[in-house]
């Protein structure tokens, strides 16, 4: 469709012109029309109207807004609001027509602007353009939904007014999403069509970011293996998952309006209910482990983990949860126990009644080589109760889930060295040169991991005088401290290097618990282990720790 600008005058040289409402009028002097452009301006600009009723109507709009040709689209008057928006000046903008403003001729919806357009009807106001009496077209103008009252008229000629949002292109190109609101009238007795447009395009990518949040939320529920689901303060179900459905076995429907403490064993109701009131209440991160009772009576062992949902000023709007059956979690925590109490009772009474016997079948065998196998026997035994003792330990360390704390490193370390048993301390030279002033984030078991580095250390060494030398300083970084365990022994094997390096395999693997206890406790604090040869020979253990936040909180163990 042709967008020509059909009210200016076929030649700027016609004595008489027409006026707004096709009315001849006399032409003004150029001294007596600051409007009229010099002789350099193109001849097009040449054609543009001077200021009209038309014009000053859609001056008197407050937002931005336009008036076209109803039968053209083509653009007759803009207001300044309306020209900064579209990044253009008023005059290029009277050269197009409206449907050259769009990124494309379609509106968000996919129906062209045109059809839109065509489609307004008469708002039966028959407005004239005059200061007086203009509060209904303007309104109109400026694109608010309020008094439409007088869109009454024109019902052959469709609805008095059109909203449609539309992506316009500015003219540095940048691209902006616009609520229009278009209506007809009549402005000094000729048929226009009023555009007020609003900038929406904060508000549609806020809804486009909605919209990728809630697919991805979609996209979350589907594919992790857990329960999802959201409560409202009072604890009623607003919100969940498939999962949540197959954990309960129930139809989706009936957990509709439920309230979470519904779906637990009523001797677990009040620390479900607690958990709820604290995120709302504190904004805290909970986890309790109730008992889900299933549709058909089950009692499943659960994990129910609540979080809280903040607003824009911080305050706690929502709560939301993941639920966990713990079922076959549950089973193998039972195998475990039964397992590890074995280590600490049978096993180690057995191993030690071995040792006990051997010691005075030695005393009484009077026989060189019967002494020295039963010393195997004794030894053998030995480092077996010492692997059962560290996997105590390590029992310990993954049902306590301990957390880092502020540890003074010197006061580690001397706890480190004096639990070494007293023979593994007769037998070493122990150096220890640490600064008092460093204090490092560990867990409270960290001492103990020490002390089995030491007692490696001298157990492994060959000869007598075994020399072991600990050594710290922080690093450059100023984050991080390294400790150094270093010995003049034959160095560690490298299947037991492997634990460090993940290595290891069934085939090739370590033949004790000493080295996993000290990395995962390590670990656990945020450090790293790593092994090296020492430059004298032997062994050389490097544990890189993170420096504690503070140091006056340091525990001094």
């Amino acid at each position: 469709m042709p967008h020509e600008n059909d009210d200016r005058p076929s030649s700027p040289s016609t004595e008489a012109e027409s006026g707004p409402i096709g009315e001849p009028r006399e032409r003004e002097t150029e001294a007596s029309d600051p409007e009229r452009p010099s002789p350099d301006v193109p001849p097009e600009a040449a054609l543009a109207d001077p200021p009209t009723a038309l014009q000053t109507f859609v001056d008197r709009i407050p937002g931005p807004a336009l008036a076209c040709d109803p039968d053209t689209l083509a653009i007759r008057a803009v207001n300044d609001p309306a020209a900064a928006l579209f990044g253009m000046d008023s005059r290029t903008l009277t050269f197009m027509g409206v449907p050259d403003l769009g990124e494309t001729g379609e509106t968000t919806d996919g129906e062209p602007v045109e059809t839109v357009l065509d489609a307004v009807g008469d708002d039966g106001d028959g407005g004239s353009g005059d200061d007086d009496g203009d509060e209904g077209d303007r309104r109109g103008g400026s694109g608010d939904d309020d008094g439409d009252g007088g869109d009454s008229g024109g019902g052959d000629r469709g609805d008095a007014r059109k909203r449609f949002e539309w992506t316009v292109e500015r003219g540095d190109g940048d691209r902006r999403r616009v609520a229009v609101v278009a209506r007809r009238t009549t402005i000094d007795g000729r048929d226009r069509i009023v555009l007020g447009v609003t900038d929406v395009t904060p508000r549609a990518r806020a809804e486009r970011e909605v919209r990728t949040d809630r697919r991805l939320i979609e996209a979350v529920s589907r594919t992790v293996p857990a329960a999802l689901f959201r409560v409202d303060a009072n604890g009623t179900l607003s919100w969940w998952n498939d999962r949540l459905v197959e954990d309960v076995g129930d139809a989706e429907p009936a957990l509709s309006g439920r309230e979470l403490t519904g779906l637990f064993d009523d001797a677990d109701a009040e620390d479900v209910a607690g958990a709820v009131a604290q995120v709302y209440r504190a904004g805290d991160v909970v986890t309790v482990e109730p008992t889900l009772v299933t549709r058909a009576g089950e009692d499943v062992p659960y994990r129910l983990t609540l979080g809280p949902v903040t607003g824009r000023d911080g305050a706690v709007v929502g709560a939301v949860g993941i639920g966990e059956d713990r079922t076959g979690a549950a089973i193998r925590e039972e195998r475990v126990a039964v397992l590890t109490r074995v280590l600490r009772h049978n096993f180690r009474n057995d191993l030690n009644a071995i040792v006990g016997f051997s010691e005075q079948a030695m005393r009484r065998a009077g026989d060189p080589v019967t002494e020295s196998q039963l010393e195997r026997v004794v030894d053998t035994a030995g480092r077996l109760l010492r692997t059962g003792e560290t996997a105590r330990r390590i029992d310990g360390l993954i049902e306590d889930r301990p957390e880092p704390v502020p540890i003074r490193l010197s006061a580690a370390i001397e706890a480190a060295v004096e639990a070494l048993p007293d023979d593994v301390a007769e037998e070493a030279t122990i150096e220890v040169a640490v600064p008092e002033g460093i204090a490092v984030s560990a867990v409270e078991r960290f001492p103990e991991a020490l002390t089995e580095l030491v007692d490696n250390a001298v157990r492994h060494a060959e000869g007598e005088g075994v020399r072991v030398r600990i050594r710290a300083a922080e690093l450059p970084s100023e984050s991080w401290a390294s400790l150094v365990v270093a010995d003049d022994g034959p160095g560690i094997p490298a299947a037991e290097r492997a634990v460090l390096t993940g290595e290891e395999t069934p085939l090739d693997h370590s033949s004790g618990l000493g080295l996993w206890y000290v990395n995962w406790v390590v670990s656990a604090g945020g450090g790293s282990v790593d092994i090296a040869k020492s430059k004298g020979g032997g062994s050389r253990i490097e544990l890189t720790l993170r420096l504690a936040d503070s140091r006056g909180d340091a525990d001094s163990r």
